[in-house]
């Protein structure tokens, strides 16, 4: 399934090559897939000395994953297929009280509309992911720390809502789910090292190695905010002093923003503003040749160009993501500053270069990859979580 989903399309030929599968065995694995409406035969063929080979593709009507991303005042609710495709989006207010209960029937309305509103019969939902900032505890489906939501440890959330939805529920970060989701939704080969950079309120990453997510002891892998880059500089809420995070992450640019005379006033960020609104007003200020603006732009974009530089070198990657609501607006010159130290101080710089990318949709991409998080787990076994035999 990972090779069709990243090949696609492909023959079966390709399978017995690519897997080392005997053609039988191919020939039958394909058959229950096709009998079960995962695959398909695209119609197409390429012509060869014999009988022509019939491509395959993943079915994109197969099933559907839900992913709702739980941000400070927002919930961002995405439906995707099971190639990655977008089929509907909804944003709404968070629930006003952040008790965990509220919190739950909160998300089980918005995923009653949404999923009610696009017409899905319940048996195609693969089931649904819940993503947030973190640190998560994925086994026993709960945030130990969320925006807006008080006591969070005293409810375990996948445990009441797939009472209340009567689907599989993961929950897990929203770094980990973004980092899934360009990797599902560009259809990268599991040959290759992937990594992320997922920037919000805070800032995090993830690696796909073998096209699966390296998940850590506890699934809290890549937090790349929390390495010191200061050495015994600001208090971080971790414990942790002078992590990247309090000198990178845009609640923190929005800060020296304010403090800077004449610069909030005339950029039009208010004191009762968002810090997510006000650090796009800021980034849009910076892309316009607002000089002080664009200086914290480029001291955040040298700064996460750093943690950039550590995370390839950890890994050795090939492919790097920028994702999330923080490189929205200015991920251009984010994007060009992590090319140009990537290009002068990776450490395997001569044996292959680093490909850097934005996300095409940095906004919705955590809600998008909690939907791949199903989807994987659901279609692509040994690569993603375990979400219940659906399909």
């Amino acid at each position: 399934m990972d090779l069709i989903r990243s090949s696609g399309p492909i023959s079966r030929v390709e399978l017995v090559n690519a897997t080392g599968l005997t053609q039988p065995t191919i020939s039958n694995i394909v058959r229950r897939l096709i009998d079960d409406g995962v695959v398909r035969e695209t119609g197409d063929t390429v012509a060869t000395r014999g009988k022509p080979r019939a491509m395959l593709i993943i079915n994109s009507r197969a099933a559907y994953g839900v992913g709702i991303h739980v941000g400070a005042d927002t919930l961002t609710c995405v439906v995707t297929d099971t190639r990655g495709g977008t089929v509907g989006r909804q944003l709404v207010a968070a629930a006003e009280d952040g008790r965990p209960e509220s919190v739950a029937a909160r998300l089980a309305t918005l995923y009653h509309d949404v999923t009610h509103g696009l017409g899905l019969p319940p048996q195609s939902v693969a089931g649904m992911a819940v993503v947030g900032p973190g640190p998560v505890d994925v086994a026993r489906g709960r945030f130990l720390a969320l925006p807006g939501l008080q006591r969070p440890a005293g409810l375990d959330l996948a445990h009441a809502l797939t009472g209340r939805l009567g689907v599989p529920v993961l929950v897990d970060s929203d770094a980990a789910a973004a980092t899934v989701g360009e990797f599902w939704g560009r259809q990268v080969s599991r040959e290759r090292t992937f990594g992320c950079l997922y920037m919000n309120s805070g800032i995090g990453s993830g690696v796909v190695l073998d096209g699966a997510l390296h998940r850590g002891a506890s699934s809290n892998a890549g937090k790349l905010g929390h390495i010191a880059v200061v050495r015994d500089g600001e208090q971080c809420h971790c414990g942790n002093r002078g992590c990247l995070e309090q000198y990178a992450a845009p609640r923190v640019l929005v800060a020296r923003a304010r403090t800077i005379r004449g610069l909030a006033d005339r950029l039009r960020i208010r004191a009762e503003d968002p810090d997510a609104r006000a650090f796009d007003v800021l980034a849009r200020a910076a892309i316009y040749g607002d000089e002080q603006a664009r200086a914290l732009i480029d001291e955040s974009a040298a700064m996460l160009a750093e943690g950039a530089v550590a995370l390839a070198n950890l890994w050795d990657i090939d492919t790097l993501v920028l994702a999330g609501p923080g490189f929205a607006v200015a991920g251009s010159i984010y994007v060009t500053e992590i090319r140009r130290r990537l290009a002068q101080r990776a450490f395997a710089r001569d044996v292959h270069d680093v490909r850097v990318d934005l996300s095409s949709n940095p906004r919705d991409s955590a809600a998008i990859g909690g939907a791949a998080l199903v989807l994987q787990g659901s279609v692509a076994p040994g690569h993603g979580p375990q979400v219940g035999a659906r399909l």
